[in-house]
């Protein structure tokens, strides 16, 4: 297993920032994790109160981005860190770019939730939505732990899992237009659940690059627009 070793440092303290800004980016991680498993479950279920839960999670999200952002700009400023020090603040503030942005799709889920929420019957099409949902939910995970343990291999076996998850969007969005066609008077429904499904694709998107990020802090490569399947024959 490949893992990130960072740099001894002779000031305990730089340490200690760097293992808290650490843990407030897992908290962070876990909070959007919640979110997105809250999101697919009140649209799943039609709860208002949980997507009404969601969307107060996302201020949460986007303070705390704002904290550890902060906390790194301080670190930089204050520190002026180099070598792996250096790519593991850079990978921290990139993380949560990505962190935040899914905590913006997980809100959506619980926006749309919300709305939907007065719905008499659930569509036969939710079966394919909650397919999609959980692979996306365990897709998400992975790349989360990825991150908390600096592993590379597990950053690559995860990165690959997004052509999977866009097959299947891309499937489910046939789906949804066939019914569209059949069902007219549904379309407004359909377009809604659609772009939940776009969310949970995106979602996807950005635990992919969590994981190019991971292997960006182990390696010293941005594998970013570069064959998966190269660059994991040529790092491990």
């Amino acid at each position: 297993m490949r893992t990130f070793n960072p740099e001894g440092h002779t000031a305990h303290a730089f340490d200690l920032e760097l293992n808290e800004v650490k843990h407030k980016v897992m908290t962070m991680g876990g909070l959007v994790e919640s979110m997105v498993h809250n999101g697919l479950e009140a649209l799943l279920t039609m709860d208002q109160q949980i997507g009404l839960q969601v969307t107060e999670d996302d201020h949460k999200a986007n303070q705390l981005e704002l904290d550890i952002d902060e906390d790194c700009t301080r670190i930089l400023a204050r520190r002026q860190p180099a070598a792996s020090d250096l790519r593991l603040v850079i990978t921290i503030i990139k993380t949560i770019t990505d962190l935040e942005r899914i905590g913006d799709e997980a809100e959506k889920l619980g926006r749309i939730a919300v709305k939907l929420s007065n719905e008499a019957n659930v569509p036969a099409y939710y079966k394919d939505l909650h397919h999609l949902g959980e692979h996306v939910k365990v897709m998400l995970r992975d790349a989360l732990d990825a991150f908390t343990r600096m592993d590379v291999e597990a950053a690559f076996h995860t990165a690959a899992k997004d052509e999977a998850i866009d097959t299947e969007y891309s499937n489910f969005s046939r789906l949804m237009i066939t019914h569209m066609m059949e069902n007219p008077a549904n379309v407004s429904h359909a377009l809604d659940v659609s772009w939940c499904a776009r969310s949970l694709e995106r979602i996807a998107d950005h635990a992919c690059n969590i994981c190019e990020y991971v292997i960006y802090l182990v390696e010293g490569q941005d594998i970013r627009h570069s064959n998966l399947d190269e660059m994991r024959k040529k790092l491990l």
